[in-house]
């Protein structure tokens, strides 16, 4: 299955499960991806996550049920599409078609639509993604590790991660601490070169991180091996995140990520500059080897 035929499985998972409990492991177990990666990738594509696009297909398919039998009781509708209470659906209703459930059955009151997505394959003009392809051996990273229980918003978790490390950065300078163990650690090591994500089945770790050179581990920080991969590493020209989150974007859409780890390249400059240049890397493999 590829990955836009990925894309449109979960979409029709999530539509035959509208009255039901799925979870989003369950979804993605279906389309043979895992479920931080299949949720990731159909965010970017949609604009949705799984959450949002159920909600938003349950409240429109229960406005439909409503018009067409108007002595239906709401309580039964509200508890088909999965509100344990009549106070739950009616703010949800409200809040998504501008009307009171009762309001919907009457004549001429218009309800929001929201069909069900339909994935397909388009080219487009515009600029290429600057990409070179590097096999590159085993290495051990050593860095801060986070935790996220979903990728949904990791485009806004993950910088404030990134400023918060670098408030930390630079109180080390000011203070000059020159014995202190976690400044060796960040400067022997150059953390903050690299950001690597690695999905879980419980959500993502994402890591602030170097190469380790040897010697102590500060407290909170991890050591976590690398393995030797095939990576693609793409271009991205501009500021951070914005640069790096659009061409992540772009891999999501024009490629087909493959495994469980990607990784951020941030080298040494201002990366506010226009002319600042990171990297986005996806691991790859050769079509004879993926039969």
């Amino acid at each position: 299955m590829n990955w836009i035929e990925s894309l449109q499985c979960a979409i029709d998972c999530m539509e035959t499960h509208l009255t039901q409990n799925i979870r989003p492991a369950e979804i993605a177990a279906e389309c043979g991806y895992s479920a931080g990666h299949l949720q990731k990738g159909f965010t970017l594509v949609t604009g949705y996550t799984f959450a949002e696009y159920m909600r938003k297909r349950r409240l429109y398919q229960a406005a439909l049920e409503l018009k067409a039998s108007p002595d239906r009781r709401i309580l039964d509708v509200a508890i088909k599409y999965g509100y344990d209470s009549p106070d739950a659906f009616v703010r949800a209703f409200r809040s998504f078609h501008g009307v009171l459930p009762s309001q919907a059955r009457e004549p001429g009151v218009c309800i929001t639509m929201f069909q069900p997505l339909q994935i397909h394959l388009s080219v487009q003009g515009g600029t290429a993604m600057n990409h070179t392809i590097q096999h590159i051996p085993s290495f051990e990273l050593i860095g801060q590790v986070f935790h996220l229980s979903s990728q949904e918003n990791s485009f806004a978790v993950i910088p404030r991660k990134w400023a918060n490390f670098m408030s930390v950065c630079r109180t080390l300078v000011e203070e000059n601490q020159p014995d202190s163990a976690l400044k060796q650690a960040i400067w022997q090591n150059n953390i903050g070169e690299f950001g690597l994500c690695h999905e879980t089945s419980d959500g993502l770790d994402y890591m602030i991180a170097g190469k380790y050179r040897g010697g102590p581990v500060p407290e909170g920080f991890e050591l976590r091996t690398v393995p030797a991969l095939t990576w693609a590493m793409f271009d991205c020209p501009g500021p951070v995140p914005e640069a790096l989150q659009t061409v992540t974007s772009r891999i999501f859409t024009e490629w087909l990520p493959d495994g469980d780890l990607s990784m951020e390249y941030y080298p040494m400059g201002d990366s506010s500059a226009p002319d600042y240049r990171s990297q986005v890397w996806i691991p790859v493999k050769n079509k004879q080897n993926c039969r």
